[in-house]
């Protein structure tokens, strides 16, 4: 129901002029905005058009298009208390729609999981061929760029690193460096791969993990990373704080 009134609304405010059978309801009208009333009411409508535009995009990406034309008749019927629709059928089918949007994302996000997995197994496959790189057993690959003698961090240690992490098609989605402001964490609490890669290092290393998705986000979706994405991280142990002397900061 909130979705279907949202549009009718919005889109009303922008197209009363679709009255109007000699006006193109999708012709954008330049207006002289003449008042305070006029700018208010304008910018309410182009506030909220720009919600149901963004909407309308968003759920063509999972296959769902819609007809602005039947939204700006819709819009005009209900404006006119003449809508063929009454509450309950709108509801049902604002309802059915809410659905398929649910539908489609959890098909799409399946799709892309399978791809990513696939895309994984077979650069991990490959990068595991390569002299420098070291395999582990679960799953977790890495490469030392930089070697170090000081000391390790336990699982239950607080690291300083600077770090950047990449999917497999170099696409950046964090940086320590970008933000000027190395990171600080309990190394217990974050993904598997980072807890188990950072305790080979020594403070002064800098290595670069391959981390499968079940070492990282799994079926997960955060940001720029989509579900069972394999990730690159290169990172810097700066300083490692024991779990006692964390605790007591």
């Amino acid at each position: 129901m909130k979705m279907a009134s949202l549009i009718v609304l919005i889109v009303s405010i922008l197209l009363l002029s679709a009255c109007q059978p000699a006006v193109d309801p999708m012709k954008v009208e330049i207006i002289d905005l003449k008042n305070e009333s006029q700018k208010r009411s304008y910018t309410l409508g182009a506030s909220m058009g720009q919600i149901v535009e963004g909407k309308i995009s968003n759920h063509k990406t999972i296959g769902i298009e819609y007809d602005k034309s039947m939204i700006l008749k819709g819009f005009v019927a209900a404006l006119q208390n003449q809508s063929q629709l009454n509450n309950e059928e709108i509801l049902s089918i604002a309802q059915q729609a809410e659905t398929l949007v649910r539908e489609k994302q959890i098909e799409l996000k399946t799709k892309m999981g399978n791809e990513n997995r696939i895309k994984g197994l077979a650069f991990l496959t490959e990068n595991a061929k390569r002299e420098d790189v070291v395999a582990l057993d679960s799953g977790l690959q890495y490469e030392v760029l930089k070697k170090a003698t000081g000391r390790k961090p336990a699982a239950s240690d607080t690291v300083t690193v600077h770090y950047f992490g990449t999917l497999l098609d170099g696409t950046e989605f964090d940086s320590s460096y970008a933000r000027n402001k190395p990171a600080t964490f309990p190394l217990n609490r974050v993904i598997k791969g980072w807890t188990q890669g950072l305790q080979l290092m020594s403070v002064g290393a800098k290595y670069k993990f391959y981390v499968p998705s079940e070492l990282a986000y799994g079926a997960r979706s955060t940001g720029k990373i989509t579900s069972h994405s394999t990730l690159i991280f290169e990172v810097e142990l700066l300083d490692v704080i024991e779990s006692n002397k964390a605790a007591t900061k």
